[in-house]
């Protein structure tokens, strides 16, 4: 017995078109915000203007992204017991409504990152092309798939980057990626963790590739490489009193590492910007790290 279509009047619509933009999710979009606070330009109101728009940018680029997925996912969310009642799969939000929102928003996104820079443009416009090619196949990829949800992390950290005109040291573009790696693989192990404790409500097909082992060498190699260079990064920082601020910043970023892979360890990593917004003390190891590392460039 099917159930009936839900009403699709404005008020309903809306907020269901909005919530499949997983307004949650877009946390994720803090890490734009990285380089630039490494780099000091957070400091220069230009910089704070140009580090606003591109955190903005990429807010409307995973919106769009999230909305393309759910579209393509609907026929197979509509036999799930839960996920039936997204409000794509459900009926609720229509399918062209989704994409033309989703379409409009990556332009938008487009948009705003060629006014900060034509380097932020192309990371943005390689972000969709990686993340719809994602949608389309790439998510049945064993290792492929791993790497292209690392890539987003990674495309997030360097953009910031590019879009304020931040130079990005080798040993920060390194500790970003193997970073992005860590928090992948982490979320792939949390969830095959769950699998195996039968907590988790749904497989994706590709955990089935994977062993507890494999994702955890992975995780704990990534953990390890970017221990390593962002240590590197902050020791090669030139001035004696930014050296000694950015050298201080190595704590509450171990810290913060250490605390995240916690929750991994114990299955709960399947969402990262969960984890973070519902750990204070996490929260306050963060608020730690930015201020030392603005510390570093404000003296």
């Amino acid at each position: 017995m099917t159930s009936p279509a839900p009403s699709r009047t404005t008020s309903a619509v809306l907020p269901a078109l909005v919530r499949t933009c997983r307004p949650r999710q877009w946390v994720k979009n803090v890490l734009v915000l990285a380089a630039p606070a490494a780099g000091g330009a957070l400091l220069t109101a230009d910089g704070a203007a140009r580090a606003a728009v591109a955190f903005l940018a990429f807010v409307l680029a995973s919106a769009s992204i999230y909305l393309v997925n759910d579209v393509v996912d609907a026929p197979l969310d509509r036999r799930h017991s839960t996920k039936r009642h997204r409000p794509i799969a459900s009926g609720l939000v229509p399918g062209r409504l989704a994409v033309g929102t989703a379409v409009v928003l990556g332009m938008a996104a487009a948009a705003l990152a060629w006014w900060c820079s034509s380097s932020y443009l192309i990371v943005i416009v390689t972000y969709l092309a990686l993340s719809l090619a994602y949608c389309l196949r790439l998510k049945r990829e064993p290792v492929i798939e791993l790497f292209v949800v690392a890539s987003g992390f990674l495309l997030r950290s360097i953009g910031g980057g590019l879009a304020t005109g931040t130079a990005l040291s080798t040993w920060f573009v390194l500790s970003a990626g193997f970073g992005s790696l860590f928090v992948a693989a982490g979320k792939r192990y949390a969830e095959i963790q769950r699998v195996e404790e039968g907590t988790l409500g749904e497989t994706r097909p590709v955990l089935l590739a994977y062993t507890p082992g494999y994702l955890r060498f992975v995780w704990t190699l990534s953990a390890s490489a970017v221990c390593l260079t962002y240590a590197q990064w902050a020791l090669s920082r030139p001035d004696t009193e930014v050296g000694t601020w950015a050298i201080i910043s190595i704590a509450p970023f171990l810290l913060a590492l250490l605390r995240y892979a916690v929750d991994v360890d114990r299955g709960n990593g399947g969402e990262p910007e969960e984890i973070i917004l519902r750990d204070p003390t996490l929260l306050a190891l963060g608020a730690a790290w930015l201020v030392t590392v603005l510390l570093a460039f404000a003296l």
